[in-house]
């Protein structure tokens, strides 16, 4: 049965949004288009995977927990709103960058919920997790532009309403203040993956996109692969920009392979029909792809110590 979803917005939200896209034109449109990149998968996946990877480990767990568990209490909350996107109730407000570009625009399972802005909570949680550890001016300042930039980019778009990306930016703020609190009362990691995992998984019961989905399988596999990481791993960082560079690039590579691989045991039919089996089959594959890249992947960094020092030795 397809998904159909609730109709509701202030009038203003929507004279806004017609306004915008009407009177910024298309250079406009397509300059503050490109912010919403700092909220999508490719974006966090290279940014966290710099900093886990290459520049400070211990703070790439903090992000990555913060930022994962706001990326599934967001489509907690989109699956209990069930918020149709603007462009679906109102034909004046254009659609000019998808969530899915590879699925139907209509297709609400794929494309998402509106409320609250996914983009959006994913660029608080990210960017204030950063400033709450680097304590910089130039960091707060950062975690205070990028997200303005990123909630306004989806407005003119027309992928969300005002009142989503407002939202949106609550739940990624109250995360990065939930999340270490929670650490910090719960000193054994086991009972605050546990805690946190009792505020996540109840969308099992419930979330039929699959946003929510996917961002559970990152987040199970990055809290499967901290503690195996740390026991058995141990990579070490690097602050030199070739061996950075490199494992940026092979993780994202590793990344989008092995999603890919994970995917042809199955039918295009089955994996874009959006049935129960099709979004656990999301979930555990997002799982595996995320356990790889944060656990078995670093064990390749052995093989690359010696980049640039060679050439540094010349």
């Amino acid at each position: 049965m397809p998904i159909t979803g609730n109709t509701f917005f202030f009038p203003w939200e929507v004279r806004l949004m017609e306004f915008l896209q009407s009177h910024i034109g298309p250079a406009g449109i397509s300059l503050i288009s490109f912010f919403s990149v700092f909220g999508e998968e490719l974006f966090l996946i290279a940014f966290l995977g710099f900093i886990y990877w290459s520049w400070d480990k211990k703070l790439g767990k903090y992000i990555g927990l913060n930022v994962l568990v706001a990326s599934v209490w967001n489509p907690l909350a989109k699956n209990i709103a069930m918020r149709r996107r603007p462009y679906f109730d109102t034909e004046t407000i254009r659609i000019l960058r998808v969530v899915e570009p590879g699925a139907d625009i209509y297709d609400i399972s794929a494309q998402g919920f509106s409320f609250p802005s996914g983009h959006s909570t994913c660029a608080a949680g990210l960017f204030a997790s950063l400033a709450a550890k680097g304590r910089k001016k130039l960091l707060i300042v950062v975690a205070v532009v990028l997200p303005l930039l990123v909630g306004f980019s989806r407005v003119v778009v027309g992928a969300h309403y005002p009142t989503d990306v407002l939202v949106g930016w609550l739940f990624g703020l109250a995360a990065v203040w939930i999340v270490p609190l929670l650490a910090r009362k719960l000193k054994n990691r086991a009972a605050l993956y546990g805690v946190l995992l009792l505020t996540t998984l109840p969308g099992l019961f419930y979330c039929k996109s699959a946003d929510y989905f996917t961002c559970l399988g990152l987040l199970l596999g990055f809290m499967a692969a901290v503690p195996v990481e740390e026991r058995f791993v141990r990579f070490e960082n690097t602050r030199n920009p070739l061996r950075c560079l490199l494992r940026v690039v092979g993780g994202a590579a590793v990344f989008f392979a092995l999603n890919t691989l994970l995917k042809l045991p199955f039918s295009k039919e089955f994996l874009e029909g959006g049935s129960r089996g099709a979004l656990l089959v999301r979930c555990a594959r997002y799982a595996i792809v995320s356990f790889v890249d944060f656990t078995v992947y670093p064990m390749l960094f052995r093989y690359t110590a010696s980049v640039g020092a060679k050439k540094a030795a010349a």
